[in-house]
């Protein structure tokens, strides 16, 4: 099996890298369940309404974020790499079947094009957590670090722990 292996590039990529003290198949079963997903993707005060997963390349990954004020937001994308308990792979610029994000009023799309690399590595009883979120250009990338990328990645992140400890 290839596996992919994309080197960050500072002026198109953002990184969140963690130790976490939680067993990293935990946090795979958070990353891949959809009822897990709804309890911590979305950094309070904000929610997770809805979530949809078919665990495979080519499969969707669908959630719906809410405002504190009641607005929801659909996000659609598609799953390129599944290795579990390893490595999550999926972006929003395609829909599932690989299919193009190009009509958004059809396709629920973010404003903000991405790939996300999750990887998930043991670390003695814990996880190295690597979230890797890969940009088509430095626009998008700087936009996303400006509404809080690792503010928002890093409070989800807490938040799946927390989870990942009641389980």
């Amino acid at each position: 099996m290839t596996r992919s292996n994309h080197q960050p590039d500072a002026k198109l990529d953002l990184v969140l890298e963690r130790i976490v003290d939680v067993p990293r198949e935990l946090v795979w079963i958070a990353w891949t369940t959809p009822e897990h997903v709804k309890k911590w993707f979305t950094p309070a005060p904000w929610t997770t309404v809805d979530c949809e997963i078919d665990l495979r390349p080519g499969g969707i990954f669908r959630t719906v974020m809410r405002s504190p004020e009641g607005q929801e937001f659909p996000n659609v994308g598609c799953y390129l790499e599944v290795i579990a308990n390893e490595k999550l792979v999926w972006t929003n610029v395609l829909g599932p079947g690989y299919r193009p994000c190009n009509q958004p009023s059809k396709v629920a799309c973010d404003a903000i094009s991405f790939t996300a690399v999750i990887s998930l590595e043991p670390h003695g009883n814990g996880t190295k957590y690597t979230a890797l979120v890969i940009h088509g250009d430095e626009e998008g990338r700087k936009k996303h670090e400006e509404l809080g990328f690792h503010d928002g990645w890093g409070k989800a992140l807490d938040q799946l722990v927390a989870l990942v400890k009641k389980m």
